[in-house]
């Protein structure tokens, strides 16, 4: 009887060593900074899409370099029109919005635009900030405890998290000098692969995924990581509630559709975002991911954009070189904001990553802050900076998992099934929770420790109760 007790007290013990990991900063929380964050999963809203064709199980890192793509669009009968605001009466809509417990939304004002079209910043108390608005304070801790704050930056200097907005880049066919079939996918994905299999973060727009879901499929096959960008590119926090939920929910469904794949991450244009449109991202399954500088390479003159010259954008790549070289470049890692938009911008960064790769350990934004699973799918598993190589690993694990097994069969099943289910359930909340704080490859590792010991003492616990 005494042994009994014991063996539930360790397994109380082991349970509760399991819970504490689960809150853990480093490990399963939402959030790196408090336990108090809203728990969210899976979309469950999303239509049941048969996998696509042509589309890899899970990550493998080799591109597949083509002159060409197919230029099938998706059914668009089934979409907004392409860049129009999207309809917000649609019952797909009407089950998000049901879907979201609107007492975790901020009931923040929405905002509105001047005569020229700008957000007016006009009433707007800035002083105390109570939406934490970026466009305004460039806020990116929430005022409210169940939101995570915003990623902006690599935690480990020298890092350069490389990423693309606006994409997949379309063919326009354009008469004339705003012609950018050239530079439409997969240009720039071509690019990426010839130059050390360069992995990126790209953001994409619904719209411009329905019109060329080759280059999304394309995209993930290469290894690169998909998060959402709006459908049509407006400047959310000046959208109703149900406008919000109507751009988020076209392009993850765009992005599903096409690649199989649910984002958990997303960007909002322009950076405009306050703590009520947070709150509906994050309850759509999504975090809110910024930057730290800006090249400003959409403001080039091409298709879409503006007038700023290409020295200047020139200058600013010379600039954060030149930090890192020499030294004062030494605080945190970098996110920096380029586009897969037009000529311009394409052409930009093939002028200018083979220097940065020179200067800067070039990666993912995910891959810099240690983000393995972007998706809500669990079988997408990608290199990290804290594990470079999971497939390797997990087979080892794996070895490891089945020599147990052989020794000792009577106790291994129940063992496994509970560390598995742990590994599952860190790793699922974890990709929503990696912070820019510190997710270091010490804390992976005292994650990984505080994981083992709980497994084992849950082992022990169920051991000494059989043994009784």
């Amino acid at each position: 009887m005494q042994l009994q007790l014991i063996g539930a007290m360790l397994l109380a013990t082991g349970t509760f060593v399991t819970a504490q990991q689960s809150a853990s900063p480093s490990a399963s929380s939402p959030s790196s900074t408090s336990s108090s964050i809203l728990a969210v999963q899976s979309p469950t809203w999303l239509p049941k899409f048969s996998k696509p064709a042509g589309v890899n199980d899970g990550y493998t890192g080799k591109p597949n370099i083509t002159d060409t793509l197919p230029t099938e669009t998706l059914d668009l009968s089934a979409y907004p029109e392409p860049w129009s605001a999207p309809v917000t009466d649609h019952p797909e809509i009407q089950a998000v919005m049901k879907a979201i417990d609107w007492n975790h939304v901020p009931k923040s004002s929405i905002k509105k635009d001047d005569s020229n079209g700008d957000i007016s910043f006009s009433g707007y108390d800035e002083s105390k900030d109570p939406d934490c608005w970026w466009s305004d304070t460039n806020c990116i801790q929430p005022k409210v405890p169940y939101l995570p704050q915003d990623v902006v930056y690599c935690p480990n200097v020298g890092d350069w998290g490389l990423n693309y907005d606006d994409g997949p880049m379309n063919p326009n066919h354009e008469d004339g000098p705003l012609n950018d079939d050239k530079w439409a996918e997969p240009e720039l994905y071509n690019f990426l692969a010839k130059n050390n299999n360069q992995k990126a973060t790209l953001f994409y727009i619904g719209s411009n995924v329905v019109t060329f879901p080759a280059a999304a499929r394309r995209a993930l096959n290469d290894g690169h990581v998909l998060c959402v960008h709006t459908w049509s590119h407006p400047q959310m926090t000046t959208q109703s509630n149900e406008k919000v939920v109507a751009e988020l929910y076209w392009t993850l469904r765009a992005i599903k559709e096409a690649t199989g794949v649910t984002p958990r991450c997303w960007r909002p244009p322009f950076g405009d975002v306050d703590d009520r449109v947070r709150a509906i991202a994050w309850q759509m399954g999504m975090r809110t991911m910024l930057w730290d500088e800006d090249t400003d390479d959409w403001n080039m003159p091409g298709d879409g954009g503006g007038d700023l010259a290409p020295s200047t954008v020139d200058g600013y790549f010379e600039d954060w070189i030149n930090k890192r070289k020499n030294g004062t470049d030494n605080e945190h890692g970098h996110i920096v904001l380029e586009h897969e938009l037009n000529n311009s911008t394409v052409s930009m960064t093939e002028k200018w990553l083979p220097k940065l790769q020179e200067t800067f350990n070039v990666v993912s934004m995910h891959q810099c802050l240690n983000i393995s699973q972007p998706y809500w799918e669990e079988n997408w598993v990608y290199p990290t900076e804290a594990n470079p190589d999971p497939a390797q690993n997990n087979n080892s694990n794996n070895t490891a998992s089945s020599s147990s097994s052989s020794t000792s069969p009577s106790s291994s099943s129940s063992a496994s099934d509970s560390s598995s289910s742990e590994k599952a359930s860190s790793e699922s909340s974890k990709q929503l929770s990696s912070s820019t704080d510190s997710p270091s490859d010490a804390n992976s590792a005292a994650s990984s420790l505080t994981l083992s010991l709980a497994t084992g003492i849950v082992m022990l616990g169920t051991a000494l109760s059989l043994t009784l």
